[in-house]
């Protein structure tokens, strides 16, 4: 396969961290699209129900968009979906 060396010099330079985070958000913004597929939304609807416009909302789903907890949470609360699970349920760390 051909590449391109300027595009390999960058994605060797990006951290583990800054790697991870990327497939994070891409992640988020795959699962609130395909919810919102589900449902037969639009961006357009869950703009409307989060009071934001379009426009924000096309950039959170565009998968660049560092999203807060508190926007995921008001997102999946819109949708009525959980959006972000967490691996290990901090009672089963507790041992109850």
């Amino acid at each position: 396969m051909k590449t391109n060396r300027v595009i390999d010099g960058i994605r060797k330079d990006i951290s583990p961290e800054s790697k991870q985070q990327i497939e994070l958000s891409v992640a988020i913004a795959n699962r609130i699209y395909e919810i919102l597929e589900i449902k037969g939304m639009t961006q357009k609807d869950l703009a409307q129900r989060l009071g934001k416009t379009e426009t924000e909302v096309s950039r959170w789903l565009s998968g660049t968009h560092n999203l807060t907890l508190s926007t995921i949470c008001k997102i999946s609360t819109a949708l009525g979906e959980e959006i972000v699970t967490v691996a290990n349920d901090i009672k089963t760390k507790q041992g109850r």
